[in-house]
């Protein structure tokens, strides 16, 4: 009977996955609670809320939609790592750098940093790279 595990790898789709989430939370942080009148945030209507707020929200709104679509890539790469028998120790690691830059990325764009926010898109661009053909003999 094989036993197996969830990887440290496997934790870090899930953060991965729950990045989205945060970059909405930072986008309507402060507009919750307050009235759609005094420019509160809209569950009604949230798509257009979010259309319409500026600078930092903004930005957080674009990381948001960044995050999301860089997932797909990050899934795939971790899944097919551990399909073709990546070093477990590496590919964990690989991973856990991938999701740091990530927050990085994310807090870079709030920041409104955006030539190191390029840097670090880049970077982990580079080790989702590295995670697809860890495995690769």
């Amino acid at each position: 009977m094989t036993v197996t595990h969830f990887t440290l790898a496997y934790w870090c789709v899930l953060v991965a996955a729950l990045l989205p989430l945060l970059c909405a939370v930072i986008a309507k942080w402060g507009g919750l609670g307050k009235s759609r009148k005094d420019g509160g945030f809209d569950n009604h209507n949230p798509r257009a809320w979010l259309a319409r707020q500026t600078d930092w929200r903004a930005r957080a709104n674009a990381a948001q939609a960044n995050s999301f679509e860089a997932l797909p890539f990050f899934i795939g790469a971790v899944l097919i790592a551990h399909q073709l028998g990546a070093y477990q120790t590496r590919l964990d690691l690989l991973a856990f750098v991938y999701v740091v830059l990530r927050v990085v990325y994310i807090l870079m764009y709030v920041a409104n940093l955006a030539s190191l926010r390029s840097l670090v898109w880049v970077l982990a661009l580079a080790i989702n790279v590295t995670i697809l053909f860890a495995g690769y003999r």
